[in-house]
């Protein structure tokens, strides 16, 4: 079995390459190889095909990421790319998009298929601990759904429609332009090769009506903010009997007052005192499933870390958890007792230091004016 190409290497972009970097790749490479310039070139054919395989994945947002963590094993236990190149049906509309249906055929959409309903985004805010743990979020989608009155079909039920004067039914209408065959979407019917002439009564011959949507999504343990979820068929209404579009939920995680997030580790900063910090002692801290106990070694200096193992965010890809990672930072007492002051001005000549100013109480001067 032939090792499939490094998709980049396929487009000649770099792996940070943008959208917009990726998308004038493939104009200028596929202009090169399409078909209709290189008429039994089967070469041409098969590099053409590499090209629009590679710009379907790494033009989709969720698919690229798929690849650049997994490569080509990822997308396979994904179900694949989801090509059919039998002939070159598979890709047209990627390839209309980019060339305006230049090429003809290749790119023409049949006159009365039906359209796929528009894809939508949901963005959706979730608490710190919804996003470490999962949750079930309930949300309401503003879509458009199929007309009940008239199945879909735009018409008002009964009635008939009639075939597009301009374009006698194929929905497009050619034009030669030098060498190119030029089909452009027919203005009259815009595509569907055929006109209402009794609309629906319901939906004003669109087909489709506005409803909301109450839907259940299912937030697993790990996401993080830009996660996309994509719920199959939850879009638009298809129009002319195309399948629904897709509806995708981009989270949003709101930030958490004592913890902070990088990748699945969790940081956060805990304060201990002089008499801890050079004795050693057992703390409790704030972990994201309640108290744990550390141990604060004799000695510790302010900025010291210490890791608690198995304590940080679920990995999203079911494979254990991130760890969480205590700073331990020193606290200076602005304040102190006469008997702290005492002790710490022991401890400056236990040291040896001089440069402690010790200072007098008022006490210690009315004391010494009695003497």
């Amino acid at each position: 079995m032939t090792q499939k190409r490094d998709y980049y290497e396929v487009l000649q972009v770099h792996r940070n390459a943008s959208e917009i970097e990726i998308k004038k790749a493939y104009r200028k490479l596929a202009f090169k190889f399409h078909p209709d310039q290189n008429s039994g070139d089967p070469e041409a054919e098969i590099k053409f095909k590499e090209l629009t395989e590679a710009y379907s994945i790494l033009s989709d947002g969720q698919k690229r990421a798929l690849y650049d963590q997994y490569g080509h094993e990822g997308l396979n236990q994904q179900g694949g790319p989801g090509f059919d190149f039998n002939g070159f049906g598979g890709f047209a509309d990627v390839f209309s998009d980019l060339f305006g249906e230049v090429f003809g055929a290749s790119g023409r959409r049949r006159a009365g298929g039906g359209r796929a309903g528009e894809s939508l985004r949901y963005n959706l805010e979730i608490d710190f601990e919804e996003a470490v743990f999962g949750t079930q979020a309930k949300i309401k989608v503003p879509r458009q759904k199929s007309c009940d009155l008239c199945g879909g079909s735009g018409q008002q039920p009964g009635s008939e429609p009639e075939v597009c004067p301009t374009c006698k039914g194929h929905g497009q209408v050619r034009y030669q332009q030098g060498f190119f065959s030029v089909s452009q979407t027919c203005a009259t019917c815009r595509g569907e090769g055929r006109v209402i002439k009794n609309p629906c009564r319901q939906c004003q011959g669109s087909g489709r009506v506005r409803e909301e949507k109450s839907l259940s999504v299912k937030i697993p343990a790990g996401v993080e903010s830009g996660t996309r979820l994509k719920l199959v068929g939850e879009g638009g209404a298809g129009i002319n009997g195309g399948p629904p579009g897709d509806l995708y939920v981009v989270i949003e995680v709101r930030e958490h007052p004592f913890f902070q997030r990088r990748g699945d580790d969790l940081y956060c900063q805990v304060e201990i005192s002089f008499s801890q910090a050079a004795l050693g002692a057992e703390i409790e801290v704030e972990t994201i499933d309640g108290k744990s106990s550390i141990t604060v070694a004799g000695g510790t200096q302010s900025g010291e870390m210490v890791c608690l193992k198995g304590k940080g965010v679920p990995s999203l890809n079911g494979y254990g958890r991130g760890d969480q990672i205590v700073e331990l930072v020193v606290v200076t007492p602005k304040k102190l007792t006469a008997r702290q002051r005492e002790l710490f001005l022991e401890l400056a000549r236990e040291e040896g230091d001089n440069s402690i100013h010790e200072g007098k109480s008022l006490f210690s001067k009315v004391r010494e004016l009695l003497e």
